[in-house]
């Protein structure tokens, strides 16, 4: 047979990963999961309800008003005034709009952009677990070695084994309140742990902040910038998206001091360069009025409540929810026998037994973790909670 005639297909080149241990994350798993068997999707962290029309409408306006061309680099300046104004009324925190403030496509994009542009092959990066699943990926791509630091069984940071953690070698510590996925938040003694652990060493600081306004039970958010010492070497991320229930729109901020700032806009200048004009304007113009982000803690709040108040009635434990709008809930003392799974098991068969999806904690850190434990998103519509939890009731 002639070769020519019946061309072979060519050989793949050979590539080695850069992450050989990644697949696809147990977000995009576990959602086409639940749509394949009809399931209440209460795994992936995103609404099932619209946002404000108006901010819809604001956006509407700046492409029809022709503002739909390349953006400045670090973001058009009445968003990054409008942060700024933010943060300072809200934390006392001052940062100059100009050379502090960075808007990017989405909170994931920032923590990578501040992890590229302090973390140099061999330096080490301390991650509190569990830990958004981002955050290692990032550390291993820039040539980083994570060094993992689980929390107590209460899932309060152990500082003294963050201490201990530390080597001459760290570069860097990630942290992450209101926290996802334990719902849990700093308290002041966090923060005043971390400054004096990231002074000693002189660590860099990123704390992923992107639930700040959902906090419950009357206490505050206490942020890394509201600390001077810390606020001097921290990457502070925040995110548009869960704000203002637009997480498909990929839009954050990351503030920081300007010498931080000048090395973190060299990453997001090539990986990036900007994020997309209309929706900045849009987002700018919606924040001159504070109420839809200072009125997002009593929302989630009944979201939770009306959601931990179905689920009492089960055989599942609850877990603290102090922020965020997930839910964590131990699944060892339901009557059935598929409460001895491994976790990841046991969502999966929630998902096609039962008809609602979960995220297994166990996706939220390095290594293998099993402690009977899943996580619920509650930012959905009350109609969803409540098929969700009709469900979950026959366990």
């Amino acid at each position: 047979m002639n070769d020519l005639a019946h061309p072979r297909t060519p050989p793949a080149p050979n590539l080695q990963s850069r992450l050989p241990r990644v697949g696809t994350t147990i977000f995009t798993v576990m959602s086409a999961l639940a749509t394949e068997a009809g399931a209440v999707n209460l795994g992936q962290g995103f609404p099932d309800f619209n946002c404000d029309q108006t901010l819809v409408d604001l956006v509407s306006k700046a492409m029809q008003d022709g503002l739909n061309q390349y953006p400045p680099m670090a973001g058009v300046p009445a968003l990054r005034q409008a942060v700024a104004a933010k943060i300072a009324n809200l934390y006392g925190a001052q940062y100059d709009w100009n050379s502090e403030i960075t808007i990017t496509a989405g909170a994931t994009q920032a923590i990578f952009d501040a992890i590229l542009c302090c973390v140099h092959p061999g330096d080490e990066v301390i991650v509190i677990e569990p830990a958004y699943d981002s955050y290692i990926p990032n550390i291993l791509v820039a040539g980083g070695i994570p060094v993992t630091v689980p929390v107590g069984p209460d899932f309060r940071i152990r500082w003294d084994d963050v201490s201990a953690a530390i080597t001459p070698r760290t570069r860097a510590i990630l942290v992450n309140s209101p926290n996802n996925p334990s719902g849990r938040i700093h308290q002041d003694e966090d923060l005043i742990a971390l400054e004096s652990l990231a002074v000693e060493h002189d660590l860099i600081v990123i704390s992923d902040e992107v639930y700040e306004h959902m906090v419950y039970d009357g206490q505050p958010h206490r942020s890394a910038c509201q600390h001077p010492a810390l606020a001097a070497r921290s990457f502070i991320i925040s995110s548009f998206g869960k704000t203002y229930h637009v997480t498909g729109w990929k839009v954050a901020y990351c503030a920081a001091p300007a010498g931080l700032m000048s090395e973190f806009r060299k990453i997001h200048q090539f990986d990036t360069f900007t994020v997309n004009t209309p929706v900045q304007h849009g987002l700018a113009a919606y924040m001159a009025d504070p109420a839809p982000y200072l009125n997002l803690s009593g929302f989630y709040q009944r979201k939770r409540d009306l959601f931990r108040e179905g689920l009492a009635s089960t055989r599942f434990g609850l877990r603290p929810s102090e922020g965020t709008y997930f839910q964590l809930v131990d699944y060892g003392n339901l009557a059935i026998p598929e409460r001895t799974l491994p976790e990841g098991e046991f969502a999966q068969w929630l998902t096609r037994e039962i008809g609602v999806a979960a995220i297994p904690m166990s996706a939220f850190y390095d290594q293998p973790r099993e402690q009977g434990v899943i996580r619920f998103c509650f930012a959905k519509k009350d109609e969803t909670l409540k098929l969700a939890l009709d469900r979950l009731a026959r366990l």
